[in-house]
């Protein structure tokens, strides 16, 4: 059995995944990065256990030479913050090394 800490972060795993897998491939202008932003933040919020989520399209690295392009990790920096059973992860993506990494920032 998953003590509340593991299962919180499971379920902030869980947010990431649909996160990205679900808007991964959008597409997304300068002009349109904030609404998507909020698109994004709300959607994933309707998961169980997500207290919040913090989308920030990185608008001056779009490369945009077609009027537009599609949403990648790179372009993204997200934070989600879960809620389980009086324990609260913080979890975050940025890119490292190339790679769009999502990893624990805080378990509390």
């Amino acid at each position: 059995m998953a003590s509340d800490a593991q299962q919180a972060c499971f379920e902030a795993g869980i947010k990431f995944g649909a996160l990205y897998h679900q808007f991964a491939g959008t597409p997304v202008s300068p002009a349109s990065a904030p609404s998507l932003e909020t698109a994004i933040e709300e959607s994933i919020e309707n998961q169980p256990f997500c207290e919040s989520v913090t989308v920030d399209i990185l608008t001056e690295k779009l490369d945009t030479d077609h009027g537009y392009t599609e949403l990648t990790g790179e372009y993204m920096e997200v934070e989600v913050v879960v809620a389980y059973e009086g324990r609260e992860v913080v979890a975050e993506m940025a890119m490292a090394d190339g790679y769009p990494l999502m990893e624990l920032a805080r378990v509390e």
